[in-house]
């Protein structure tokens, strides 16, 4: 393979990725990279403030659109507002989140449900709705922003692990369904990667901090861009044969001891 064909694999001119959660943290770094590829993005967010912030540091191939993905009866509207912006949604990160850290015999059965409606009615209801339009141009590629909670046990996040082990099986059930007509279905699974989510859920626990950088073989915290260029990976051509994958990203966490 040539230099020219291996560089245009991972090549995302002409693309249009649609980031919730975009303007802070991983959906940032994110979109940081898939910019620095060639694609345009449409950040959402409910504060407009940070997204702006996070447009103007991205350029003129960045876009906002203030939207709230628990409210489910608006992604029609997210993704034609997004269309209008930049085109064709041609790549959708679902990334939007909130975190609850908290005993489970305390988490009200309201925590459970908010923290649900976010990460999985608020991603299916983006996704059905954006995943409908892919199918109809025959292209697309999805991904979830999934976690270690997706993959083993971790205390006092029940809600969010009940949330992100639910990605699993809806990147794999719409990978299969949808596969057939070109759309690409997968999700990253971030190890503890530095953001202000992270601080909020280390705050004051230096135990838990200690437990996670001796558990995780590269013995850090991983950044942003990490992710970032996962994603890039994913929704690239360079990955035009894979789908309904949960790639970890956590400098061997799922598998160190």
């Amino acid at each position: 393979m040539n230099k020219s064909k291996n560089n245009s694999a991972f090549d995302l001119t002409g693309q249009v990725a649609l980031i919730t959660g975009g303007g802070t943290g991983l959906g940032l770094g994110m979109a940081r990279c898939l910019v620095a590829s060639g694609a345009k993005v449409v950040l959402v967010g409910r504060r407009k403030e940070e997204l702006e912030k996070a447009c103007a540091s991205l350029g003129k191939n960045a876009f906002i659109v203030v939207g709230d993905v628990t409210k489910l009866d608006t992604a029609p509207a997210l993704v034609d507002k997004a269309e209008k912006l930049a085109g064709p949604v041609s790549i959708l990160i679902n990334n939007a989140g909130v975190h609850l850290k908290k005993p489970s015999v305390e988490t009200s059965d309201a925590e459970f449900a908010a923290v649900i409606q976010t990460h999985l009615f608020g991603a299916f209801a983006l996704t059905r709705e954006a995943g409908r339009r892919m199918i109809e141009r025959k292209s697309g590629s999805v991904l979830f922003t999934a976690s270690m909670a997706s993959l083993f046990g971790i205390p006092l996040v029940v809600a969010y692990s009940a949330a992100k082990s639910a990605y699993v099986g809806v990147v794999r059930s719409l990978a299969t369904e949808w596969g057939p007509h070109g759309v690409r279905v997968n999700a990253i699974a971030p190890g503890w990667i530095a953001s202000a989510m992270l601080d909020k859920a280390l705050s004051g626990d230096p135990a838990r901090k200690a437990k996670i950088i001796g558990r995780t073989p590269m013995n850090k915290f991983g950044e942003p861009d990490d992710i970032g260029w996962a994603a890039v990976y994913l929704c690239s051509p360079a990955a035009k044969f894979v789908t309904g994958v949960v790639l970890p990203v956590d400098g061997g966490a799922a598998i160190g001891f």
